[in-house]
């Protein structure tokens, strides 16, 4: 992204490795390049780029999985399926098995209400399924 409109500095250039390594390289480089495209949506993709990935994700105090636990749980609560669909890989790519994952989400049950809970397994049973088998 050297090239781009955005500013490169060191923040975003390390927020962008952890993203790709987190959401998947082809995901990121969507959503990147639909920013390059549009003036309108570069100062978010910066900003979640640089603050988000750059400075909290990159913070030492958690390890990825759990941050990734934390995403999702709040993306359920939040009722953000989109996002929740992308959290739910990258908390995969984190390390998280299956089994962790539905812990989660029960326990987002519990607390945002069933039809959250059953919407929010839903959508991580399509991500599983998605999933090349080993």
């Amino acid at each position: 992204m050297s090239d781009s409109a955005f500013d490169d500095n060191e923040r975003f250039l390390a927020g962008l490795a952890l993203r790709k390594q987190v959401l998947g390289e082809s995901h990121v480089e969507r959503s990147m390049t639909a920013a390059l495209d549009d003036p309108f949506l570069r100062p978010i993709q910066q900003m979640t780029v640089e603050f988000g990935w750059g400075q909290v994700w990159n913070r030492p105090g958690l390890p990825l999985k759990v941050r990734s636990f934390l995403s999702v749980a709040f993306l359920a609560a939040l009722g953000k399926h989109a996002e929740l669909r992308t959290h739910i890989r990258g908390a995969l790519n984190n390390g998280a098995t299956p089994e962790e994952l539905s812990e989660v989400l029960l326990q987002a049950a519990v607390y945002c209400g069933m039809p959250v809970g059953l919407e929010c397994f839903r959508i991580a049973k399509e991500v599983l399924d998605e999933r090349p088998t080993e």
